[in-house]
């Protein structure tokens, strides 16, 4: 959500001393603001629930220089592979000053914090709730000039104005599992005057409360198929101390301004064959897997300007466009020419079977030396067997987008979807019979 907001024009509040907010939240960055929900008309009167810069999430809401309401958190939030589940429940008419407030991450509610203020009882939230004034998500306001959108993935957004609601109104705990898990249909709340119900299942901007609420988009919402209850791969920033490297579109779009830098996936496969694609835009790029946790993927070497290729280290398997024909690269060891030379906006596909240890790579729908990941035949590597391994690339004043299964590279969806006989993941071309996306749900069939 990059530059990104929802928002709408206020009606006069069913209640400025009670509301609920429950999202599910995948953060895509660290140590910036990032906004979940504002209401701004200056520094004197603002009310949001953010992201702060130290990673922990922030309850702020102020009226005429006065702060009502301020928490944070002492935990801090920086996996770019989670769903956070944040219920922020308000409730100002409430004796006990430590329940004007409270905060539940995946069920549970927090007790520890840096700072945390209840304010005074029975005081307004100001601005929510003001007739004519916008009520955002996704973005936060500071200052006079300072704008922080949210960089991540939202879903399953309610706002309740006039309810404090618990977080099992929006969740449960699976059964089987004892994770906390999403409810898609959710019941026994009352929205209110300004209440709504976004992004269910889509990234429309319609509001399934039933209340008629429906939002203006700001920016470009971006469709895709990871969700609380099926994570899917993305590149790893917390492997990235380099700062020439940037991490887009929810970490799937990488781009590097100096020599040799690489990156690896935040899930990894020891057993099941998965597949996914990658968008060529220009310069020279590896990709493959390499060995969780060892040399190829350590992040002090893959932030190493030059020497940060995966292929140069054991356990790193990749094919690599080096201004020219490509090539096999593992340990530092070039293994001979192999493949057909990309173009930009050129299509990859990467198949690794990690039940036969087995990597195959392709190209605009055709597979590279004649091989057949279906049939296992003439792969580009057979890598040692008994590793734990994770999609790699590396890049060199370059840039590239990668389609995980969310049927998107970067904010272009893919053109003409192939066929995908697991039903996990949109693909521009054929997932080969067997495979699947690298998602949670992949990893369990």
């Amino acid at each position: 959500m990059a530059n990104t907001y929802l928002y709408r024009t206020q009606v006069a509040g069913t209640s400025t001393q009670k509301m609920t907010f429950s999202a599910w939240v995948k953060k895509a960055e660290t140590g910036s603001y990032f906004g979940l929900l504002n209401c701004y008309t200056g520094d004197a009167n603002r009310n949001g629930i953010y992201f702060a810069n130290n990673d922990r999430l922030n309850v702020y809401f102020r009226t005429g220089g006065s702060t009502h309401i301020y928490y944070e958190t002492t935990r801090e939030f920086k996996d770019p592979n989670a769903w956070y589940h944040i219920v922020v429940r308000i409730d100002t008419t409430q004796g006990n000053a430590s329940h004007r407030c409270r905060i539940y991450i995946n069920g549970e509610e927090e007790t520890s914090y840096t700072s945390s203020s209840g304010g005074s009882q029975n005081a307004n939230f100001s601005v929510i709730g003001t007739n004519n004034l916008d009520l955002e998500v996704g973005r936060m306001q500071y200052g006079s000039t300072v704008t922080a959108y949210f960089s991540g993935v939202m879903s399953h957004v309610h706002f309740l104005d006039g309810e404090d609601r618990t977080p099992d109104f929006f969740g449960e705990t699976d059964a089987t599992t004892g994770e906390w898990r999403i409810k898609t249909d959710v019941t026994g709340v009352t929205y209110g005057n300004n209440g709504f119900f976004i992004l269910k299942n889509d990234n429309s901007n319609l509001d399934r409360s039933g209340e008629g609420h429906n939002q203006t988009i700001g920016g470009t919402l971006t469709k895709t198929e990871d969700n609380p209850s099926n994570v899917f791969c993305t590149w790893n920033p917390l492997n990235m101390t380099n700062s020439n490297m940037a991490f887009l579109n929810g970490n799937t779009a990488l781009s590097s301004s100096v020599a040799w830098l690489g990156q690896i996936g935040t899930l990894a496969m020891s057993s099941g064959k998965y597949y996914w694609e990658i968008k060529y835009g220009g310069g020279n790029v590896g990709y493959g897997v390499g060995t969780w946790g060892k040399a190829s993927t350590n992040t002090n070497d893959l932030s190493n300007s030059n020497y940060g290729y995966v292929g140069k280290y054991p356990g790193g398997y990749e094919l690599f466009q080096n201004s020219g024909q490509p090539y096999k690269l593992n340990n530092s060891n070039n293994n001979g020419n192999y493949g057909s030379e990309a173009s930009s906006g050129d299509i990859i596909m990467v198949a690794f079977d990690a039940d036969n240890n087995k990597l195959f790579t392709g190209i605009n729908g055709t597979w590279n030396n004649s091989s057949d990941p279906a049939n296992g035949t003439n792969p580009m590597y057979t890598v040692t067997s008994g590793e734990l391994y994770a999609p790699s690339c590396s890049i060199e004043n370059g840039s590239l987008s990668t389609n995980f299964g969310n049927g998107f590279y970067g904010t272009t969806a893919v053109s003409s979807a192939g066929t995908n006989a697991s039903n996990n993941g949109i693909f521009e071309y054929d997932v080969p019979s067997g495979f699947t996306a690298l998602s949670t749900k992949g990893l369990n069939l």
